[in-house]
């Protein structure tokens, strides 16, 4: 860990927390090591995600009950 590292109070479910000692445990790695990557990937999916909606921003949209009149109407449903 950096000198920089912030200090935070994390409540885990006790079937988590148990998961996370066992993994620490069993890949020679801290929890705090563990719940950095995790977080870390988690951001990187949100950024994935945004940078997927603003690709397809122009697109027609469709609601709802289009789809479901459109699918009666091909009679798919």
């Amino acid at each position: 860990m950096s000198d920089l590292s912030k200090r935070s109070t994390v409540y885990f479910e006790p079937e988590l927390h148990r998961a996370l000692r066992i993994k620490a445990a069993t890949t020679h790695r801290s929890i705090s090591e563990i719940v950095n990557e995790a977080l870390r990937q988690a951001l990187r999916e949100d950024q994935e995600d945004l940078a997927a909606f603003d690709e397809r921003v122009a697109e027609p949209t469709l609601s709802y009950e289009a789809l479901l009149d459109d699918l009666k109407a091909h009679g798919k449903i």
